[in-house]
């Protein structure tokens, strides 16, 4: 049952942000999700305007990491307005998916989600679609789509199986049970948890920390990641990496020559990306 279809809003990443809170700073872009009063679930003009953001981030080379949290106490996301959704004429999602994230698998930036409160739903799949998920200790985590009828199509089932292994994931999957961010940190899916309010300060931090590092070599590193578990098998894996087009950039950058020439020179490198 994938309701999912295709539509062009946002695209060109030209427009006013009704339902997010939109932040740049030194390469950091903090996306926050803005309807508090609605614990952050998502409309279809949310998911517009997440499309519209995400290319944006992706397209913009001076941006270097992304973070997604929500506004409020109360909630990361609770997935979609069910208000706003109907199963037989749900609006089209755009192109790259379900809150524009969980189809862009050829996005080498890094994106940490801020989980703060409940992460219910699609609010979880986009929590899984991000590279780091840092949790408050009060943050729940469900998939709770049976509940009401429905499937975690947008990357859910096969995130979190991938993530934790199938008997991990299986009794949250097929009961819609929600569990807590210490439970996800020791089930896999959950990198780090912190204390309540201290979500959005520690992925700041650890944004900080990856962008002290040289971009291109980051992104090179994500990609390999990623695309090595679709490979057969190890020895495998690192012949096919030097193929990636990420790693291309890299190995030829004039970053990957400072790195090394700073360490000799024993001064800090100056990256600049290219």
């Amino acid at each position: 049952m994938d309701i999912e279809r295709r539509c062009d809003a946002g695209q060109d990443g030209a427009m006013d942000f009704e339902t997010l809170l939109i932040e740049r700073e030194n390469g950091l872009l903090v996306i926050t999700l803005n309807r508090p009063a609605s614990l952050n679930a998502i409309t279809p003009q949310m998911h517009g305007e997440l499309e519209a953001a995400f290319n944006m981030f992706a397209g913009d080379d001076d941006l270097q990491v992304a973070i997604v949290t929500g506004a409020g106490s109360r909630a990361f996301c609770a997935g979609s307005d069910l208000k706003a959704f109907r199963i037989k004429d749900a609006p089209p999602y755009p192109e790259h998916g379900y809150a524009g994230l969980i189809k862009r698998h050829d996005l080498v930036k890094p994106v940490i989600a801020a989980v703060n409160g409940l992460a219910l739903g699609g609010g979880m799949e986009m929590a899984l679609a991000c590279d780091v998920i840092i949790g408050e200790e009060s943050a729940n985590f469900g998939l709770v789509e049976p509940k009401v009828g429905l499937i975690a199509i947008a990357g859910g089932i096969t995130r979190l199986v991938r993530a934790v292994g199938p008997k991990q994931a299986m009794i949250p999957l097929l009961t819609g049970r929600q569990v807590t961010a210490a439970q996800g940190f020791a089930q896999g899916f959950v990198s780090e948890v912190v204390a309540g309010g201290e979500a959005l300060t520690r992925a700041r931090a650890l944004a900080q920390e990856i962008m002290a590092c040289a971009p291109l070599a980051v992104r090179a590193t994500k990609e390999i990641a990623y695309k090595s578990m679709d490979e057969p098998d190890l020895a495998s894996a690192i012949a096919a990496q030097d193929h990636y087009p990420a790693y291309k950039a890299w190995i030829a950058s004039e970053d990957a020559a400072e790195g090394m020439q700073s360490f000799v020179e024993k001064r800090k490198p100056v990256w600049r990306g290219r």
